[in-house]
């Protein structure tokens, strides 16, 4: 009998991954499942530690590449309403780890506080984007946060505060297996002022990136001092495919994936993005989406 039998309420076996992911493509997880509180979470991660399974986490799908073999063991997702919450108390946002980051920006831009306005248009969870200090030109998330509760792979669960964060380009300290919530804390500012910066940076990036298109976000990191999307367009990438994945045509940094691509044909264009921008200008490219 296995530790995890008594959660078969919540668990799908061979659950498809492409339909949850941006791009789509990518096998299915052995066991998904989705615990409806943080109790019952902390009793799944124990006993996925108990029957030594390998354990991931998805959050958004947006910042995600799934194999086509899956993923071999146990994939969370939190759902529920414990999980996604956000809260406004002053200059503090409360949001839990599944807040979606969209969500979590328009309740901080509506009570006058500023910052996050800097975030619009990236996807995903505030869980994903504390771990991965996602932002852009214009700030990143770890300059606001105060504090993080997680939990770690044997179902541990304490704060991190203080000088136990720290947060660089698209990394963090924060490295445990889940973040459940976090508090942001945010200077105050007129709303009008907030909602107006927001505009003017969402209409910069609608323009500039394939909202409307199949892609999981910027693939690569910038390396220090250069721009990626730079980098491949200079080296004459930009619409280049490998069966049904395409090097987007308005950002290069971005690869679209249409009916019928596989994850083998993302990986593969992948590989030659790296290997061509190398040979063009001697730059190990390094991606940001994870891949599974």
């Amino acid at each position: 009998m296995s530790a995890l039998d008594k959660f078969s309420e919540i668990t799908k076996i061979d659950e498809p991954l492409a339909p949850l992911t941006w791009l789509k493509v990518g096998g299915s997880a052995q066991l998904f499942i989705e615990p409806r509180s943080v109790d019952e979470l902390v009793e799944v991660v124990k006993a996925v530690a108990q029957e030594q399974l390998p354990i991931n986490i998805f959050g958004g799908g947006s910042n995600l590449l799934v194999g086509s073999d899956g993923f071999a063991g146990v994939v969370l997702k939190l759902s529920g309403p414990e999980f996604s919450h956000v809260e406004v108390d002053g200059n503090i946002v409360r949001a839990g780890g599944a807040a979606s980051l969209s969500n979590t920006i328009s309740s901080a831009v509506g009570a006058g506080l500023a910052g996050l306005e800097n975030l619009v248009g990236i996807p995903g969870t505030v869980g994903g984007a504390i771990r991965g200090n996602a932002g852009g030109r214009h700030g990143d998330i770890g300059q606001f946060v105060k504090s993080v509760d997680v939990l770690t792979e044997t179902g541990e669960r304490f704060t991190r505060t203080g000088d136990e964060l720290s947060f660089d380009y698209r990394t963090s300290s924060v490295n445990e297996l889940i973040v459940l919530s976090a508090e942001l804390e945010l200077p105050s500012d007129d709303p009008d002022e907030i909602t107006k910066r927001m505009r003017q940076i969402w209409i910069v990036k609608k323009a500039a990136q394939p909202f409307s298109f199949q892609s999981a976000g910027c693939i690569f990191k910038n390396p220090r001092g250069l721009s990626a999307g730079a980098l491949i367009e200079q080296a004459g990438l930009k619409g280049t495919k490998v069966g049904h994945a395409e090097v987007s045509d308005r950002h290069a940094n971005f690869i679209i994936t249409h009916t019928d691509a596989t994850a083998e044909d993302v990986i593969h264009l992948i590989d030659v993005i790296k290997s061509r921008v190398h040979e063009v200008h001697g730059v190990e490219l390094e991606t940001e989406i994870d891949i599974w």
